[in-house]
């Protein structure tokens, strides 16, 4: 269902001034500036200064420009009814204030030469300008062009219309212009001011009155620090209506001849108004000083808090403990996440020095990067294992920044982001363990689990050349099976690797030194590395493994004996200069190859220079053989 608008309960001032705000302040202009026309009408003297032509620039400087036609009618307006409540000629009114209209355009378009152009009276640059514009040249303008259209009706020479003129434009122009501005900015939304602000009106009152209407005793000064109380306690456009009250309550009796400006010996009929906006004047411009000052420390208490919410919402959120400590571990800062990464609160952290947490094998590289940081280095990392309270210890990861002294530059102090690393700890392990399977795996057979061809290699030329140091011998082995083809067609692949896997745990059971090396050769071939081992037991470990392997009676119809058996080639010799590793595997193969050749089942050594021994079984063995085989 369609809901209905709510009903209005009674009539809002703030949305009938959102939606007639235009018309209002065009009002109010019209009102301001009659009422200024009035006041400095009724003076019994013509040489008053002309606040008029303030109030409305101060308009026009706040109005968009497409506004400034409406402004510009309803000052107009302002003007000539306040003058014809005075004095009814209104033709001679009319000239004035068409010049006046024109002074204050002039002044307008000086100052505004662009629309986002707007009044800062407390930019020296800006002040320079309306001084310039507003307060000289605009009435000079004005002042000439009412003298030069008024010289046959002037009762008074030409230079002394034009100087009365633009001294009263201008000093009104002056004083009243800024006042208008902060007013018109202040806007009063707050206008339940407390009970001890009223007082320091009430008495600006009390002592306006008081001080400007007689001239025994000096008060008149009493007035600024009045003022500036005023200023710091409800702002700048309270006080500046408050100078316009002293302004008018000043020109009310120094007109009258009162106070202490109408009381001094003139020597012109100019010199009590001029004093008093002087007075006025300096008033003004002490308040937008003091304005300055206050503005420019508002805005660095801004900023500041704006800094200290931005670092509570970045370290209060931060998953990293951040941590300030001198270079003897005193803490004087931790943030809020220390309970989350140990268990540890802030207060117990803080408690206790940089290094009490920190795992005692780790300690020195801590100190030692801290020591870094003191002698002049800029930042450092460092990963060390922290205490848990529960017990146990965590891997973190500390950057730490070097705290500098602000004028000397000398390192005072570590700034620590202190971060949970376990997880990636975790990680790097697993990625070491399975770094290291890879390895394990590029370095084996696959079907007999003994190192591959890959690691033969490796390790003899390792043991190859320790063995060139220390002057020991090495010896090897190449194992052979016999007719093993014939095996494989018999039995089957899967029975040939089972056959694999049988002679490969022969040889392991035989051979059981930590640096001795079984190694699966390629195909039917094994070889061993036996470091520091000579020929006699590299023979010995020879038939140990052939015995070891008869004696596991894999059956094998194609062999002359009815079971598996392997032939064996032994090498050794003392590694030294101009040889290689190759030349022991070419020995070794080249003994196997007469096992072979001499009716396989047996081991024979050889040496480079072809010198061979081939021992064969014993005949014990042998009838051994037959009787099985039988």
């Amino acid at each position: 269902m369609r809901r209905k608008p709510p009903l209005r309960s009674g009539w809002n001032v703030a949305s009938w001034l959102n939606r007639h705000g235009s018309a209002v302040r065009l009002a109010g202009c019209f009102v301001f500036v009659t009422l200024a026309a009035v006041f400095v009408g009724f003076a019994p003297e013509s040489n008053l200064i002309w606040v008029a032509n303030g109030v409305l620039l101060a308009y026009l400087l706040l109005a968009p420009r497409r506004r400034w036609a409406a402004y510009l009618g309803a000052g107009f307006a302002g003007q000539m009814v306040g003058a014809l409540v005075v004095d009814p000629q209104w033709k001679i009114l009319l000239t004035s204030t068409v010049f006046n209209l024109a002074e204050v355009l002039i002044a307008a378009l000086l100052l505004r030469k662009r629309a986002t152009d707007l009044p800062n009276f407390t930019d020296r640059a800006y002040l320079a300008r309306f001084l310039a514009f507003a307060v000289l040249v605009a009435p000079l303008a004005a002042g000439l062009m009412s003298s030069v259209c008024s010289i046959p009706l002037m009762p008074m020479p030409f230079g002394v219309h034009v100087v009365e003129w633009t001294v009263a434009d201008g000093l009104g122009t002056a004083v009243t212009t800024p006042a208008c501005v902060a007013i018109f900015r202040a806007r009063f939304r707050k206008c339940n001011i407390p009970a001890q602000d009223w007082f320091y009106l009430i008495l600006l009152a009390v002592l306006s009155l008081g001080g400007l209407s007689q001239a025994r005793a000096p008060l008149a000064f009493i007035l600024y620090p009045v003022l500036l109380l005023i200023l710091l306690r409800t702002g700048l456009g309270w006080a500046s209506m408050a100078t316009l009250f002293v302004a008018a309550a000043g020109s009310w009796f120094t007109l009258r001849g009162q106070g202490p400006f109408a009381s001094s010996n003139t020597l012109s009929p100019l010199e009590p108004s001029i004093l008093l906006q002087i007075f006025v004047a300096c008033a003004m411009f002490m308040l937008y000083s003091v304005s300055v000052v206050l503005e420019s420390r508002r805005a660095t208490e801004r900023r500041l808090q704006e800094i200290a919410a931005l670092h509570n919402l970045v370290t209060e959120n931060s998953r990293d403990v951040i941590i300030i400590a001198d270079f003897d571990g005193n803490r004087s800062y931790v943030s809020a996440a220390a309970s989350h990464l140990a268990g540890w609160t802030r207060e117990e952290v803080l408690e206790r020095k940089s290094l009490d947490l920190v795992h005692p094998e780790d300690r020195p590289r801590v100190v030692e990067t801290v020591l870094g940081l003191r002698d002049g280095a800029d930042g450092a990392m460092v990963e060390c294992r922290i205490e848990k309270k529960e017990g146990g210890y965590l891997w973190v990861e500390a950057s730490l920044r070097t705290i500098r002294d602000r004028t000397t530059k000398a390192p005072r102090g570590v700034l620590n982001n202190v971060r949970d690393i376990s997880e990636r700890k975790l990680a790097e392990k697993k990625l070491q363990d399975a770094y290291q399977a890879v390895e394990a795996l590029a370095v084996t057979d696959a079907l007999t689990g003994l190192a591959n061809r890959r690691r033969f290699d490796q390790c003899l030329t390792t043991e190859w050349r320790r063995g060139m140091r220390d002057h020991r011998a090495l010896s090897l082995l190449l194992i052979d099976v016999d007719l093993f083809k014939s095996y494989n067609d018999t039995y089957g692949h899967l029975r040939g690797d089972s056959c694999l896997k049988q002679i490969a745990e022969a040889a392991q059971d035989v051979v059981s030194r930590p640096g001795d090396l079984v190694a699966r050769f390629g195909g039917e071939e094994f070889a061993i590395v036996l470091p520091a081992t000579d020929r006699d037991g590299a023979l010995q470990i020879a038939n140990d493994i052939c015995a070891a392997l008869r004696s596991r009676k894999l059956p094998h119809k194609g062999n002359p004996g009815g079971i598996m058996t392997v032939s064996v080639g032994c090498a050794t010799l003392v590694p030294h200069l101009g040889q290689g590793s190759t030349t022991l595997i070419d020995i070794a193969d080249e003994a196997l190859y007469r096992a072979k050749r001499s009716g396989r089942n047996r081991v024979c050594s050889g040496e480079k220079d072809g010198v061979t021994e081939c021992g064969r079984e014993t005949d014990a063995s042998e009838q051994a053989l037959h009787a099985e085989r039988i």
